[in-house]
């Protein structure tokens, strides 16, 4: 299929996909071919004419509101970590600090992935119709809840797994404490940000706004503090009642036992019980990738050199994944609009684009991506600032952490930027949905790069100091 040929493809097309993708079959016309209901029918044209007439003003306005909102909750999770880490539970269980990476990463792996199918949905008519929206809302909520049972559970194995590797021992008496408060805290973080998305998405297609531009912050400005709080709350609940034997056990049994009834709610939809079935790996192997992360946050967090290391890592690893999500699903949409699966539109034929192309051209993703890319110093300077007012006396106040930390979140976005729009074409090119595929790995990634840029800039500031220290005190020991 040439360039041309993707641009004008028919409505009916798109209505086809449409209907496949809520789940109902197009009726057979009495002259033959396959049709579609008026009611159904998307067209392409009216949907392209209003992706293109964004620009990068209208982009930056709809982004940078959430953005910021989104950022001052990353910054509350910060204090709120930095405050938890003390607790007697997180200093009795450490893995527990293993866990908040991969935890809270679930926002990505779920909520934005859930929160980018919805976008597209909205954005391509699917969900104006009520009867499909019920439909189409309640399976993806079922869906995100076995997935945040099942991944919240290996979350806690992985945990346990690192630790035992990094210590060289596993302490059996962790385990119960450590795997209830991880599948509980999935479970409940996930039905409440989910209800959240739904709301945020059908809010937006009502006010038209693109929902691509706004769900996934708002995800996310939320999404940290309600994980960390039911994580810190019901882990310190099971620590003070450790001696109550059968507690933990029920909690878990009690959960996994409600995944049959998500699983009936999914079914009712076969494009998200196709996800349901095959779509585990991304978010198993995003958990995984964040789990270093976690393990990285664990060995640092306690070392003098290392001061505020809690503070700053849900902020680093929330803004890259935020960026990123907003920027994938972008694409994903477009690509929605533009092509059909397994087939990249003549523009988008490399896999591999040169990194100028991605940040630097005319086309509407790349001027997404520059958009996205110069909110992250302005960013980072305000949620520095609140910090500072704060916590000062929790975090470096040297001019050379910030610069560091600036240039570490700047590094970060840019990579991950550059990889959505790699991704989302080879996992397009293969005919798989790049909200389902892309936004898990990528957001996984994000917290494993951010939370090792950012140990890797107090340890350069540390030392830059300790050699400044060094400095003036041989200067001070020398010849008067």
């Amino acid at each position: 299929m040439d360039g041309t040929e993707t641009r004008q493809r028919r409505a009916e097309e798109l209505g086809l996909r449409y209907a496949l993708s809520i789940g109902k079959l197009p009726r057979v016309s009495e002259d033959g071919p396959l049709s579609v209901p008026e009611s159904q029918r998307v067209s392409p044209k009216l949907l392209g004419t209003e992706l293109s007439r964004e620009t990068a003003l209208s982009i930056g306005l709809q982004v940078i509101v959430p953005f910021i909102f989104a950022g001052l909750g990353l910054s509350g999770a910060g204090i709120l970590l930095n405050y938890f880490q003390h607790w007697p539970v997180f200093m009795e269980v450490k893995d527990l600090l293993t866990l908040v990476p991969p935890l809270v990463g679930l926002k990505g792996n779920l909520e934005m992935t859930l929160a980018s199918r919805l976008s597209t949905a909205a954005n391509t008519g699917q969900i104006d119709d009520p009867r499909e929206q019920h439909r189409v809302i309640s399976s993806n909520l079922a869906l995100v809840q076995v997935q945040a049972t099942v991944v919240g559970f290996l979350a806690a194995m992985a945990a346990l797994l690192l630790g035992a590797l990094s210590r060289g021992e596993l302490d059996f008496e962790k385990v119960e404490l450590l795997c209830a408060s991880s599948v509980i805290t999935a479970f409940l973080a996930a039905f409440a940000l989910g209800m959240l998305m739904v709301c945020i998405v059908i809010g937006a297609r009502k006010l038209g706004v693109n929902p691509d531009n706004i769900a996934t912050p708002i995800a996310a400005s939320l999404g940290d503090l309600i994980t960390l709080s039911i994580l810190a709350f019901f882990s310190s609940f099971f620590y003070k009642h450790k001696d109550s034997r059968y507690l933990t056990p029920l909690v878990c049994i009690g959960l996994m036992a409600l995944t049959p009834v998500w699983v009936l709610i999914a079914k009712k939809n076969p494009p998200i019980m196709k996800i349901l079935k095959f779509g585990w790996f991304p978010i198993i192997l995003a958990m995984m990738i964040s789990s270093f992360g976690g393990l990285i946050l664990n060995k640092t967090i306690s070392k003098e050199q290392y001061k505020g290391m809690a503070i700053f890592t849900p902020i680093i690893c929330g803004v890259g994944g935020n960026l990123v999500a907003i920027q994938t699903s972008r694409i994903s949409t477009y690509l929605h609009m533009w092509s059909t699966p397994g087939v990249l539109p003549l523009w988008m034929k490399k896999f591999w684009p040169n990194p100028c192309s991605a940040f630097c051209t005319s086309e509407i993703n790349s001027m997404s991506a520059r958009v996205l890319l110069f909110l992250v110093i302005p960013g980072h300077l305000i949620f520095l600032y609140v910090i500072y007012l704060v916590e000062g006396h929790s975090v470096p106040n040297s001019k050379t952490f910030v610069v560091f930390y600036l240039l570490a979140g700047l590094i970060q976005v840019t990579i991950l930027l550059y990889l959505a729009e790699v991704m989302a074409r080879l996992t397009w090119h293969q005919a798989l949905d790049p909200d389902n595929h892309c936004i898990p790995y990528l957001t996984g990634l994000g917290d494993l790069l951010g939370t090792g840029l950012l140990a890797l800039c107090f340890l350069i500031s540390w030392l830059l100091s300790e050699a400044e220290l060094d400095g003036i005190l041989e200067l001070a020991s020398g010849p008067p």
